[in-house]
């Protein structure tokens, strides 16, 4: 897979804020078959820094309700990217 289709976007949150600037931590929405390696392969190439960490979470869809009854939003991966102390992601 390649590094592009391993890191959907990054997800921006208050909580990933604060975790980027006090931590050096930044999150971001991934591919579900990707493992802790290649999120951190990818990351590294695409934004040149140096992964000390990766952290994965898998998060249940929700149950929604629409006009033409139940519904459930897909399931997603996240992955918590623990950096280098010299090195930063600018997402902004």
């Amino acid at each position: 897979m390649h590094a592009t289709q391993i890191i959907k976007r990054p997800l921006i949150t208050e909580k990933s804020t604060w975790e980027g600037e006090a931590h050096n931590r930044f999150n971001f929405v991934v591919h579900m078959k990707a493992n802790k390696k290649q999120i951190g392969r990818a990351i590294h190439d695409l934004y040149k820094v140096r992964v000390l960490s990766v952290a994965t979470q898998i998060r249940k869809g929700k149950y929604r309700r629409t006009r033409f009854g139940p519904a459930k939003t897909k399931d997603w991966k996240k992955a918590t990217v623990h950096l280098h102390p010299d090195d930063q992601i600018d997402l902004f």
